[in-house]
């Protein structure tokens, strides 16, 4: 196989359980031409920004040859606008000039399976039970996605490209030498060395442990010598300052690009939060995790391939309903339990599976 082409669009933590598969892939056919269309916004899970998106593999741009990048959510806005029109048709070429092989759907939805189809690739991979069902329609080659984690999910349909049987390599993400001096420089700057990253927001309050509760958390952590930092996207902000006000000055709030969060989640001891893209990442980087579920199941989003303790309340519903309530279960795990599982792995103690070991990438 000279070319090939993957189809994971978003968002955040769907693309970091995308990047096994996508070394799985590399891993198979070294010498092959691998890109990756993806949202522009998540883009820099793939490569740094100032990075050439397509070219020789380096530390910045690791995994992919070229990154394909597209604006959906913009587009549908404007379609018919000039600027719209000349994007997508530049977008377009560019993924058919490659004259890609095969093109692998690992997103399992219409608009993605529609993309890898109209790439011109010859074949199209894609899960025979894709998360939305009239997606397979579009693949001329359908396999069986199994095992009980979404990773595991797209690594078998990789192995089925590859012919191999499954394994789960440890992937690499970018690593921009300057973003990397300027995270250590900010944390000089404020006084931070051993800490711990809490995460209060997430996609939907169902998922929201009370941003409060975070801060007694940092209070508790502080005792232990470990700073926190708190992260936050667009639309948290609220979030971070309830909760460093009620970490009484034991917790700084950080506000960071993806490139930015890559390498500061690198230098962490520990995270702490829901099921979000944030926690994958620090799973994806082997940072111990304590995750603190709601309605979705941690057997099949939970954090993989890192040391973890998952706190859960069993009577918490199964669902993905994007309900702005919190989940009343989830709140009635206390601050105490999150404590003792950030304390036990901060001392090396529980936490289950240990990363995979890493191995440098040949960056062709």
């Amino acid at each position: 196989m000279e070319s090939l082409l993957i189809v994971r669009l978003s968002a955040m933590g769907d693309v970091i359980h995308a990047l096994p598969a996508a070394q799985a892939l590399r891993d198979a056919f070294p010498q092959a031409m691998i890109g990756w269309l993806i949202e522009e916004r998540w883009a820099e899970l793939l490569s740094a920004p100032g990075t050439p998106r397509r070219g020789p593999r380096s530390p910045q741009r690791p995994l992919v040859d070229w990154v394909h990048s597209v604006n959906l959510r913009a587009w549908r806005k404007s379609l018919l606008a000039v600027h719209t029109v000349q994007q997508i048709a530049q977008v377009w070429n560019d993924v058919r000039s490659v004259h890609y092989d095969v093109a692998v759907d690992l997103q399992g939805a219409i608009r993605s399976a529609v993309l890898a189809r109209w790439s011109g690739a010859r074949v199209v991979y894609g899960a025979a039970e894709p998360r939305e069902s009239p997606a397979s329609i579009w693949y001329t080659r359908q396999t069986v996605a199994d095992g009980a984690h979404v990773i595991e999910h797209a690594l078998s349909v990789a192995a089925t490209v590859a012919g191999a049987e499954r394994n789960v390599p440890r992937a690499e993400l970018p690593r921009d030498r300057e973003t990397e001096r300027q995270i250590d420089q900010r944390l000089s700057a404020a006084g931070v060395g051993g800490f711990a990253i809490l995460n209060p927001g997430a996609g939907w309050g169902a998922k929201r442990w009370p941003a409060e509760r975070y801060g007694c958390v940092a209070k508790a952590l502080a005792d232990n010598g470990v700073r926190a930092i708190i992260n936050y996207g667009p639309g948290e902000e609220s979030l971070a300052r309830e909760t460093e006000a009620a970490s009484e000055g034991t917790a700084k709030s950080m506000k960071c690009s993806l490139t930015e969060l890559i390498a500061l989640t690198r230098r962490a001891k520990l995270f702490v939060g829901g099921d979000t893209g944030p926690m994958h990442l620090a799973a994806a980087l082997c940072v111990p995790v304590v995750a603190i579920f709601g309605p979705t199941d941690p057997a099949r989003n939970g954090p993989y391939g890192t040391r973890s303790i998952v706190l859960r309340n069993p009577a918490s519903p199964t669902t993905h309903a994007r309900n702005s309530q919190p989940d009343q279960p989830m709140l009635e795990i206390g601050v105490d339990t999150v404590v003792d599982a950030a304390r036990s792995l901060l001392a090396g103690k529980n936490g289950g599976q240990e990363c995979p070991p890493h191995r440098e990438g040949a960056h062709g």
